[in-house]
């Protein structure tokens, strides 16, 4: 069974420039084993750990849009025709903000990111704030 496998920029050095590869497997990790004899390394840069491995933390796969998370993981079924697309998570990252004394601006949750603050304020003017953030919470930059 024939399925197409997007592949993002970062990863297409496995794939010799490939965007868009063909694999089979009757599930997700099938797929990955079948796409690993055909681009060796691609496998070890989506999955962790042994074996079968779990999803490495910040890659994202779809099957037809779906998120596989909630099909089943590594056991997600496929058929054929059907579309993977491998998104790796978007870490770090900065942003420019405005501020002015005695306001609180609430930033993005953008991991190991950083603000840099314009201000008319001399003590803020041109000053760069590392911003430690956790997954799925914004911090707030005084």
């Amino acid at each position: 069974m024939a399925v197409q496998v997007r592949v993002p920029t970062i990863l297409r050095s496995y794939t010799g420039g490939a965007k868009l590869v063909e694999g089979t497997g009757d599930t997700l990790a099938a797929l990955f084993h079948d796409l690993d004899s055909r681009h060796p390394g691609l496998r070890g840069r989506l999955i962790s750990g042994e074996g079968d491995g779990e999803l490495h933390r910040f890659v994202n796969i779809y099957v037809n849009d779906e998120d596989v998370r909630f099909l089943g993981s590594l056991d997600a079924k496929l058929s054929d025709g059907d579309n993977v697309t491998i998104l790796p998570a978007v870490a770090g990252g900065s942003a420019t903000v405005p501020a002015t004394l005695g306001e609180v601006t609430i930033l993005p949750a953008v991991a190991g990111g950083s603000a840099t603050v314009d201000s008319a304020a001399d003590d803020l003017a041109g000053g760069c704030a590392r911003v430690p953030i956790s997954s799925g919470m914004a911090t707030r930059l005084f």
